[in-house]
């Protein structure tokens, strides 16, 4: 019985319910986020080969910040071997304050691959709360759907 208590009081000091810090204001910040056009599923087959299903991705860029615009400066598309394959925000974009702006890589574009990603540039003119910003893939045939997310990180200042 101890042993258990012990083992329950080291899981909730280490984190196991733990709050979120409060993100920093910023004017500014290079994000990567991880998209996938395809992923890669089931057994490799006798020939080497894996089945592939083709998702679409949504791109929700969201400012958070409850009075300040941001602008996202770019937001550029690479594909799994590095190669940028277009800027999806070829002129800067502000998005208002509690606003989103969407992004989207049809299902039938597969060119990214499964390492695809996006760089994403954000500017403020002032100190602002950072965008979420997630990937939200899908593929919603009926019978066999699959949806998930993924979510940008801030890259370290040049």
């Amino acid at each position: 019985m101890k042993y258990i208590l012990m083992c329950l009081l080291a899981a909730l000091s280490s984190g196991f319910a733990h709050a979120q810090a409060a993100p920093v204001r910023s004017q500014g910040q290079t994000l990567y986020l991880p998209v996938y056009s395809h992923i890669w599923h089931g057994d490799t087959t006798s020939t080497g080969m894996q089945a592939k299903t083709l998702v679409s991705v949504s791109v929700s860029i969201r400012n958070t910040d409850l009075t300040k615009p941001i602008r996202v400066v770019s937001a550029q598309y690479y594909d799994t071997g590095g190669k940028k394959l277009r800027n999806y925000v070829p002129t800067p974009q502000v998005i208002a304050p509690m606003g989103t702006l969407e992004l989207f890589v049809p299902r039938s574009d597969d060119t990214g691959g499964s390492g695809a990603n996006f760089i994403i540039v954000w500017k403020a003119d002032q100190p602002a709360s950072p965008p979420m910003v997630e990937g939200i893939h899908a593929n919603l045939p009926a019978g066999r759907s699959i949806a998930f997310i993924s979510s940008a990180r801030a890259l370290p200042d040049d």
